[in-house]
């Protein structure tokens, strides 16, 4: 059985704005004494962090601006480092939520020892008192590949393996899609290979895809988390990262319950609609209340990590909670 993905316009479709005013919710559990801004009316939960070392004065200032979280990225840091950190974090009532391996090489000829590197940041995960750690399998490139709107995908649904990525003739992309296959072979191999450490660690691998010219529709890229049916192999969504391929939207509900964890930044298409740049949340093209309504839909609770920088901590913190409340 073949899959196919066209491309949609991301400015098709009417943005629907929720209005309210925003209340703070104080949550249970893991995270008590942290405070989420809860729009009227939503009943998902999501709580604020930002990337970066969780030492003291960064912990510190998170708080300050309003922060419930961070996301670590010393991916290596010793065990007596990174146990010291969740404790100085909950002291301020903060949490080191996840931890950001990044780019994996799965593909290449190093993969036993990338393999190694990434069993070792679990642990240091758990030491932390994390969840999740952020992995991006491998990328591919050095080839002809079709530009981000030329896209229509289909793929083996038993194997995952592509077996198009534009109508008619695909010649001119075969060895692209041979990179791609065997991307797809080598890294769900790897990745069955960390679920036992994943398990005894209790951190989710959370696969993020970024410009890494793999898996680039909504629908294949959840048919390959999905692939693993393993409750510790999740998806993490970075909402900025693919609008030149899909909207937002299109991703969460492809996505849906198997996105652990949220990245947030955002792009701006060019006036074409075809690709554009990185810029601030909220000053992109990114339909934000409706990528919100979306986030309830599927019914996701839990972080979401703004990737950028170039702001005040304050205003970072203003902006997720614009977006969090559906503004």
């Amino acid at each position: 059985m073949k899959s196919r993905i066209k491309r949609r316009s991301f400015l098709a479709g009417s943005t629907a704005v929720v209005a309210g005013a925003m209340a703070s919710h104080v949550l249970p559990g893991p995270f008590a004494g942290a405070v989420a801004m809860e729009g009227a009316g939503y009943r998902t939960k999501l709580l604020k962090a930002m990337i970066g070392n969780p030492d003291e004065a960064t912990l510190k200032s998170l708080k300050d601006a309003g922060f419930d979280g961070i996301e670590s990225n010393q991916r290596h840091a010793s065990i007596k480092e990174a146990t010291a950190a969740r404790k100085l974090a909950e002291s301020l009532g903060l949490r080191v939520h996840s931890v950001l391996y990044g780019w994996a090489n799965f593909n290449t000829d190093s993969v036993d020892a990338d393999i190694e590197s990434v069993s070792r940041s679990l642990q240091t995960a758990a030491a932390y008192g994390a969840d999740a750690l952020l992995l991006v399998p491998c990328r591919i490139g050095g080839m002809a590949m079709p530009k981000p709107w030329e896209f229509e995908i289909e793929f083996d649904e038993k194997t995952g393996h592509v077996l198009q990525v534009v109508p008619g003739d695909n010649n001119p992309y075969r060895k692209y899609i041979e990179a791609h296959n065997h991307a797809i072979d080598t890294s769900t191999e790897a990745v069955k290979k960390l679920i036992p450490v994943a398990e005894k660690a209790k951190v989710i691998v959370a696969l993020e895809n970024v410009w890494n010219n793999l898996w680039v529709k909504p629908a294949i890229f959840a048919h390959f988390i999905k692939s693993f049916d393993h409750p510790m192999v999740k998806a993490y969504y970075d909402i900025g990262n693919h609008v030149k391929y899909a909207p937002p939207q299109e991703w969460l509900r492809a996505l849906g319950k198997q996105i652990v964890k949220m990245h947030v930044k955002d792009f701006l298409l060019n006036p074409d609609g075809h690709d554009g740049k990185f810029v601030h949340p909220r000053d992109g093209s990114i339909q934000w209340p409706s990528v919100r309504n979306e986030i309830e839909k599927i019914g996701y609770n839990g972080f979401m990590t703004i990737e950028d920088d170039g702001l005040s901590l304050d205003e970072f913190s203003r902006r997720l909670d614009s977006i969090i409340a559906g503004q």
